[in-house]
């Protein structure tokens, strides 16, 4: 079994019997040349002006973001265009288990883990990288995908500091993500009270995106929720804009249409400190 990256960044993995039953079988995931942006995006049908809208305000007023999905749904396609709202003057870190982003700013340190070796020494984890990304004095934090025990690390980022940055996980729902998080957190502080790791998730995180792959091989923003606060041991969230379906047309694709909430947020101060609250309020309206 094997694991490796081409010259053109494309993803390679192999697998050799006896693991492949009947025969060897390579699988290789390429990239688009294209680097998709937010109104490409609203283009191609993954949302409306009015989300992306809201996703650009968030990536330009430095709010922690979640990027949650299933596997194809275009996680990193998303955070990859969000990261196209960040200052250029900003010093950015990524953290990813196999280089995938393509972030356009100057100053961009790319870092990807390190499996262990045959003798199974020299493995370096995301979790190694975290903590060395907090030594390097990074505006933001970008972690390609939190999986494992490095998910307290990076809520400890976003508590100390480390504003706008973002990752992405795998979840079907925003709430579902939450879970996974607080999951994740326990794999490596069992100690730790639920409700304390729940206070830190409140603390961390203000906005989770939830992309999905639908039926008719179309990508979409279906959902995007503010992370609240706290009402007893039961994390509140504000459904920020859902995607609901309508119907499907002749020809099998889903139509549909976004329902905003007119709640204001809890960042609304943060948004009006990098003077964005009229936008975001306005780009409501236009959902």
């Amino acid at each position: 079994m094997v694991d490796a990256r081409l010259q053109d960044g494309s993803r390679v993995n192999v697998l050799f019997p006896p693991l492949a039953v009947d025969s060897p079988c390579i699988s290789i995931r390429k990239f688009a040349r294209r680097r998709l942006s937010l109104p490409l995006m609203v283009e191609n049908g993954t949302m409306t002006s009015g989300v992306a809208k809201l996703l650009g305000i968030a990536a330009r007023a430095r709010l922690n973001v979640l990027i949650s999905g299933g596997t194809g749904a275009g996680k990193t396609m998303l955070l990859n265009a969000m990261s196209q709202m960040i200052d250029h003057g900003e010093r950015i870190i990524t953290i990813e288990d196999a280089a995938e982003l393509q972030l356009q700013q100057r100053h961009v340190i790319r870092t990807e883990t390190r499996p262990p070796k045959l003798e199974g020494q020299g493995q370096v984890t995301q979790r190694d990288l975290v903590w060395n990304a907090l030594r390097m004095r990074p505006d933001r934090i970008i972690l390609g995908e939190v999986r494992g025990v490095e998910a307290f690390d990076m809520l400890q980022a976003m508590n100390t500091g480390h504003d706008g940055s973002m990752c992405t996980i795998h979840a079907n729902t925003t709430r579902d993500a939450l879970t996974r998080v607080e999951n994740m957190v326990q794999m490596g502080q069992v100690s730790l009270p639920v409700r304390s790791i729940r206070q830190q998730i409140v603390g961390a995180i203000d906005l989770i995106v939830q992309v999905e792959r639908m039926h008719d091989g179309q990508r979409r923003v279906t959902q995007i929720s503010e992370v609240c606060n706290m009402e007893g041991d039961v994390i509140t969230m504000n459904d920020c804009a859902v995607l609901e379906f309508d119907r499907e047309d002749a020809q099998g694709r889903i139509v549909a249409h976004y329902k905003a909430s007119q709640a204001r947020p809890n960042f609304l101060p943060r948004l009006e400190y990098h003077g964005l609250g009229r936008s975001w309020l306005a780009a409501l309206q236009e959902i």
